[in-house]
């Protein structure tokens, strides 16, 4: 089932969803399914799994190093089949514009087709790692709005290159990515709500925001999308601070405001264990607060944990 039909059926109740990253090569998907497992019990209608693009790794030969290019975490599409069948609950597996040509993108596409995989994000990815800025691959799309393009195009029985009597088409319920404090590389939040409004019109069907820590920032971010016309679904990312390094990375890689209660009561803490807890409780804060508004779904950013989820979830849901 499509992700804005789940919506629709919901009649006006709070959904729980949430997103996972594959295990690295060579790890066991027993361990995805660990962290999975205590989540269910709070019905989630659908679950993201996250694509990673490639990067450099060297190899030593013969005294030299040699340069390759690898995937640490692949099997998205493999891992949302596994999903589907083993808890019977739709996934969303996350395409990229980095690191894929549109020919790789059409495969994907018709993977999962065939696995009766409804619901795909369309993203365009962040620079590869050890490069400051995004640069499109050679074959692959600039920018998300052309992704969602050649989904939609996809949806209306166009392939890129074949001409192919379409018996049975694809009908992708296509989420993208909103930043309620503007994605790192806007010059303004009103020309990144251009840049999401270009995605909607190319057949956008719901968004998901980055996460936001101050839940002002989300509903300002609702109320200026739907002014410029944006009326589909905004669904709020929801990410639990769970260590005191959280302080510096999170806004130095997404550049967000972090309030400052936050930041001093993550201070406070002696260690860890405490921080995870302070998470736990703004989390908790934060999506009672957007539940009360009436927010479609709250989705949780879990990165392949699921313990403090799990306790942000039993004290909304």
């Amino acid at each position: 089932m499509k992700v804005t039909e789940h919506i629709k059926n919901a009649k006006g109740k709070t959904l729980f969803s949430f997103e996972i990253i594959p295990p690295l090569k060579g790890r066991s998907i027993q361990e995805l399914y660990d962290n999975i497992d205590p989540l269910m019990e709070f019905n989630p209608p659908f679950i993201d799994v996250t694509t990673s693009r490639e990067e450099y790794v060297y190899i030593e030969r013969d005294g030299l190093l040699d340069k390759k290019l690898t995937r640490m975490r692949p099997g998205t599409v493999g891992i949302c089949a596994s999903i589907q069948h083993k808890y019977k609950v739709d996934t969303v597996p996350h395409l990229l514009c980095g690191g894929f040509t549109k020919e790789e993108t059409e495969y994907v596409l018709v993977d999962c087709q065939y696995l009766g995989i409804e619901n795909v994000m369309a993203l365009r990815g962040d620079a590869m790692k050890g490069e400051q800025y995004f640069s499109p691959t050679k074959g692959g799309h600039c920018y998300a709005s052309d992704l969602v393009k050649q989904i939609y195009a996809l949806n209306c029985g166009s392939y890129l290159h074949d001409r192919v009597e379409m018996v049975n088409k694809a009908n992708f319920c296509i989420g993208v990515a909103g930043y309620p404090e503007k994605h790192l590389e806007a010059p303004s939040l009103t020309t990144d709500l251009k840049r999401l409004k270009e995605k909607v019109d190319a057949g956008a069907d719901y968004v998901v925001t980055q996460m936001f820590f101050d839940n002002q920032r989300y509903f300002e971010f609702v109320e200026a999308a739907r002014e410029m016309g944006i009326n589909v679904p905004i669904i709020p990312g929801i990410k639990p601070i769970a260590v005191k390094r959280h302080l510096q990375l999170l806004p130095q890689v997404f550049k967000i405001d972090l309030p400052q209660d936050l930041i001093d009561a993550v201070d406070d803490c002696s260690n860890n264990a405490a921080v995870r807890q302070v998470g736990i409780e703004w989390a908790i804060q934060q999506s009672k607060e957007l539940k009360e508004a009436g927010v479609p779904v709250l989705h949780y950013y879990s990165m392949g944990k699921s313990d403090n989820v799990e306790a942000i979830a039993k004290g909304v849901f």
